[in-house]
């Protein structure tokens, strides 16, 4: 069972959507007990780093993702701002993040060559997957996703870097540690490279 955590933030319907349309099983969960016995965990997230982190405190289930991700060895995506909060903090907040992937999230403008670009990076982007992960089967040439953020994620051992994306500099667009993946596009709203990527992870 693949358990998309709703904890007030992502578009949870459009992923249910998508896995329905791939006859993957898949549903929303709220709360700590309707986690237990999943099986996959998708962690999606909109908005602003901080903010996110109070309402997955707020939610109750921390605790339990925790032993879930970290103790049970459960994989888990974060998508977007829920790929942010995997890292131990973030330049646009003041909150440590889960801290499941070693690294921290920075600003775009906070580095020479990319201030003057316009902000946040929108719209589609190629992805360029690191060989051999079976996240990005079937993507690993010509892979375009959908990007809206002004912030990515400084990886702190390069071997978490999963796959990389082109903005003024080349930047970390998704991350890989253990059980725990990251992408900072948007699967749901990237047709079938989308479908692919979250096929793939269904089927780890």
């Amino acid at each position: 069972m693949i358990s998309i955590v709703d904890y007030g933030l992502g578009n949870i319907r459009a992923f249910s959507n998508m896995y329905g349309r791939l006859n993957i099983e898949a549903r929303a969960v709220t709360h700590a007990d309707e986690l237990r016995g999943a099986t996959k965990i998708i962690l999606p997230g909109v908005g602003a780093f901080d903010h996110a982190m109070q309402l997955l405190q707020q939610s109750g289930m921390r605790e339990t993702l925790d032993d879930l991700v970290l103790r049970q060895h459960v994989p888990v995506m974060g998508i977007c701002v829920g790929m942010q909060i995997l890292a131990e903090g973030s330049d646009e907040g003041q909150l440590p993040g889960l801290g499941w992937v070693p690294g921290r999230v920075r600003a775009f403008n906070s580095n020479s060559l990319t201030q003057g670009l316009p902000l946040p990076h929108m719209g589609w982007n190629d992805v360029k997957p690191k060989s051999g992960l079976k996240l990005f089967d079937g993507l690993e040439v010509d892979a375009r996703f959908y990007f809206l953020h002004s912030y990515y994620f400084d990886c702190a051992c390069p071997d978490s870097v999963a796959a990389t994306a082109s903005y003024g500099i080349d930047f970390s667009c998704a991350v890989h540690s253990g059980n725990v993946f990251g992408v900072q596009f948007h699967p749901e709203k990237s047709h079938h490279f989308g479908a692919q990527l979250l096929k793939n992870f269904a089927e780890l």
